[in-house]
Formats: structure tokens, C-alpha cells, sequence
């Protein structure tokens, strides 16, 4: 390689590595969680109780609530269950595929809310129970993306697409789903298998790789 072609090898390099910059994504780290329907709550909590908000989260509208319950599967179960709020419609438990092992259950990879045929599991809150005949989910990596955000990396609502993370052990991810709404911001959400496989620290970013 002469000279001349060395230094264009670089400057497109360069140039690749702006690029990617420009269309990166911050890159967050979701551990085991619930959200829970208005007849779950009053039967967990009591009728008419109002979810206690504690820690806005990085989408819009979503929190973190103070309250916790414990999680029971056919083996094991997880105390200490974070709700994120608002409420919705049905009640969905979001896990890792460690945590199915724990649980004992055999859980699918599945989109939020697509949660036919998937099994059920128990909601405690001391003497209170909750069986959910559906809604434990292994939840499948995604971005979050406003249609401003969709645009600039040339993809669509519902496109699958492979993102590499800049983390302490880079890796690339195939089999992204992308969710583009107005009523999002910009993210990219993974578990925390995933998050340790490639050694996720808060601030890394992803890019979507063409």
C-alpha cells in the first residue's frame, strides 16, 4: 500500500467513525420489571390505589413507582419486583432468560404487549395474589425512536436491523426491532444479559450498521 492509499484508508475511516457519531443512540439497560393493569392494582393494593411515581425514566410519561411485589414461578420467585407506571390495559412481566431459569418457566422472546401464548405467573403483595393466566415475557431488544431520529438512519416502524454497542466489550446485535412514535425518545433497550455480555456501561452508545 503506498502512501496516497494509506491516507485515504484513514480519512475514510475517519469519516465512517463521524458518521456512525452522528446516528448513534444511547444504549440502556432494563432489568426484571412489570406493568400492571388497573384490576391488578386493586387487587394487589387495594381498590382505587394510586401507584406512588418515585423516578421519571427516559421515555416520556414512563416511571418508576416506590411500591415492589414479589414474582412467583413453577421453581423460584423474585422479591422486590419494580412496577413501572402508567398502568396499562394488561398486566405484562418483563424478565431475562437467566431469570426464566430461576422462575422455572419457558419463556418467549416477544415484543411488549404481544404477549398471547405466553405463560402466566404470580403477583404478591403479602396476603394479596394476583394469577396471571398470560404476560411473562423475555422482552426483545429494541429502539425507542422519534420519526425526526427514524429519518436520519433511514429505517421505518417495526424494521429489524443489526446494531453494534460501543461498550467495554463491543458487540454487535442482530435482530433489533425499531418502534418509531412521536411520543418517544431515542433509545435503544437491552437486558442486563445482554448488557453484560457486552460489558454495558451507562453512556454507551449503538449505532445501526448498514
Amino acid at each position: 500500500m503506498n502512501r496516497l492509499d494509506h491516507l485515504n484508508e484513514i480519512i475514510n475511516e475517519v469519516v465512517q467513525r463521524i458518521q456512525s457519531q452522528q446516528h448513534s443512540f444511547e444504549v440502556e439497560a432494563s432489568g426484571r420489571h412489570m406493568h400492571l393493569s388497573r384490576k391488578d392494582i386493586d387487587a394487589l393494593f387495594g381498590p382505587g390505589y394510586q401507584l406512588t411515581k418515585v423516578k421519571e425514566l427516559s421515555q416520556p410519561g414512563q416511571y418508576v413507582c416506590k411500591e415492589r411485589i414479589t414474582v412467583a414461578g413453577p421453581k423460584g420467585l423474585f422479591q422486590n419486583v419494580v412496577i413501572l407506571g402508567p398502568e396499562r390495559a394488561e398486566s405484562q412481566v418483563e424478565v431475562s432468560m437467566t431469570d426464566t431459569r430461576i422462575l422455572g418457566s419457558r419463556v418467549p422472546v416477544r415484543e411488549s404487549g404481544k404477549t398471547e401464548g405466553t405463560p402466566g405467573v404470580i403477583l404478591m403483595n403479602g396476603e394479596s395474589a394476583v394469577q396471571l393466566d398470560k404476560g411473562l415475557i423475555v422482552a426483545k431488544r429494541h429502539i425507542h425512536m422519534t420519526p425526526e431520529d427514524a429519518n436520519k438512519n433511514q429505517v421505518v416502524n417495526g424494521q429489524t436491523v443489526k446494531v453494534r454497542v460501543e461498550a467495554s466489550r463491543p458487540l454487535i446485535f442482530d435482530d433489533v426491532v425499531v418502534r418509531v412514535s412521536p411520543d418517544f425518545a431515542t433509545y435503544m433497550h437491552i437486558d442486563y444479559d445482554e448488557a453484560n455480555a457486552c460489558g454495558l456501561n451507562k453512556g454507551d452508545r449503538g449505532y445501526i450498521c448498514k
